[in-house]
């Protein structure tokens, strides 16, 4: 595996544009397979999740071409295979994404339970669920899930006992094409949805109540497809914020929306730096500063996302002050807290909270990855650090993040790639 070697020290300085959103792409890619027609999709970010999700619909037999503006067009009438390779599936968590638009469009779906990052148990009782309510028959069988559907899917309503996320796009994805019509209450409100309900309705469905608790899902009998351009990544957008605030330096991101990152903007306006935006882009300048401590609970959006905690718990590690964080989502993603004590950090753990005591540096050292959003924390507490800080098992940040290393090179960090 491959591994980051930081000399820290840096006050990062300068402007990067965002790219596409990560866990917008994934749902959309997963729709294309609901599409009789040409699909073509813009903005995908470079990453191996990506990756891994242009395989997984090239394993099935969906006919995918990338030109040189990097537009991935698919044409799912070459669609040969209504199973999933383990293989593939067991990389990432959002291949389950796959069961929803297979079954409704084709009849019938195999998917593998799924992989990702090691943060906490992730049930996919609701997805499950959420076909059963549609009418579809589920068989679990050797690690496999098998559904299948008399007829079309008939429209239900379904409430959600949690808003996840995932569940919200599955279900979404299934009824676009059943009959009649869902109501899906208590569902997730995450700007990724937003945009995977754009996309589908450009493509031909018909939902309304994006950004709402209650979506409505007019059942059509076939989506001829079309073209769509991907938001930004608000959590790539955040983390780079981030960045700025640990290493007390002045970062402007363009191309990217302030509107879907408020509750993160709060924090870091609260952090005592200037925060500027405008319409595509966000400023934080922490002239020269140490940042204060913040307090953060995580939560469903619109609250404070747990993709920017590990981020986060870095900037109050170095912050002025004490602070509180508490993880209210996965109950492993305060994992990053121990490599971050091996870095001189003071950070005391109790179950899902960490109550972190600022310190004016952290110290180089040797520290390993254990999840996506972990090995940003971990960078960005290698470039504030003084010395040398090495960063095992780096693959993790590749799923998440585009040119992660090159876009910090351009803000000032000295980092290089080996590997192991």
């Amino acid at each position: 595996m491959e591994k980051l070697i930081i000399q820290g020290g840096t006050s990062l300085k300068g402007s990067l544009e965002i790219s596409g959103s990560k866990n917008s792409s994934l749902p959309i890619l997963a729709g294309m397979l609901l599409c009789e027609g040409k699909t073509t999709v813009a903005n995908l970010p470079h990453l191996q999740d990506v990756t891994t999700s242009l395989e997984l619909l090239g394993s099935l037999g969906v006919e995918l071409s990338i030109d040189e503006n990097r537009y991935v067009e698919a044409d799912t009438r070459t669609v040969h295979s209504l199973a999933t390779p383990p293989e593939l599936v067991g990389k990432m968590r959002a291949s389950i994404l796959v069961l929803g638009p297979m079954l409704s469009r084709f009849g019938e779906a195999t998917v593998s339970f799924p992989g990702g990052c090691a943060i906490g148990n992730r049930p996919i009782d609701l997805h499950i669920a959420g076909m059963e309510s549609l009418g579809a028959e589920i068989i679990i069988e050797d690690g496999f899930i098998k559904a299948s559907r008399k007829g079309r899917l008939r429209g239900a309503t379904i409430i959600l006992p949690f808003p996840s996320v995932g569940a919200t796009e599955n279900i979404i994805m299934a009824a676009t094409l059943a009959e009649g019509t869902t109501r899906i209450k208590n569902c997730a409100l995450e700007p990724e949805i937003i945009d995977l309900i754009k996309c589908l309705n450009a493509w031909g469905a018909n939902i309304s109540g994006a950004g709402t608790s209650s979506i409505v899902v007019q059942g059509v009998k076939k989506m001829d497809g079309g073209f769509f351009r991907v938001m930004s990544d608000r959590i790539e957008t955040a983390t780079y914020l981030a960045a700025a605030a640990a290493t007390s330096g002045k970062i402007r991101t363009m191309r990217a929306d302030p509107s879907n990152i408020s509750a993160v903007l709060e924090k870091f306006r609260k952090t005592g730096g200037d925060l500027t935006f405008g319409v595509d882009w966000i400023e934080l300048d922490m002239r020269g500063k140490r940042p204060k401590a913040v307090n953060i609970t995580t939560g469903p959006y619109p609250c404070f996302p747990t993709d920017m905690q590990a981020q986060f718990t870095v900037v109050n590690s170095l912050a002025i002050g004490i602070a509180q964080v508490t993880e209210t989502i996965f109950e492993n993603r305060l994992a990053q807290v121990q490599e971050l004590r091996c870095m001189g950090a003071k950070i005391a753990l109790n179950n899902n909270v960490a109550v972190i005591t600022g310190v004016p540096k952290l110290t180089g050292t040797h520290v390993m990855a254990s999840d996506l959003r972990a090995s940003a924390a971990l960078v960005i507490a290698g470039v504030a650090a003084e010395g040398e800080t090495t960063i095992d098992e780096i693959h993790h940040v590749d799923r998440g993040y585009e040119c992660f290393e090159e876009k910090l090179h351009q803000l000032g960090a000295k980092i290089t790639r080996l590997p192991s």
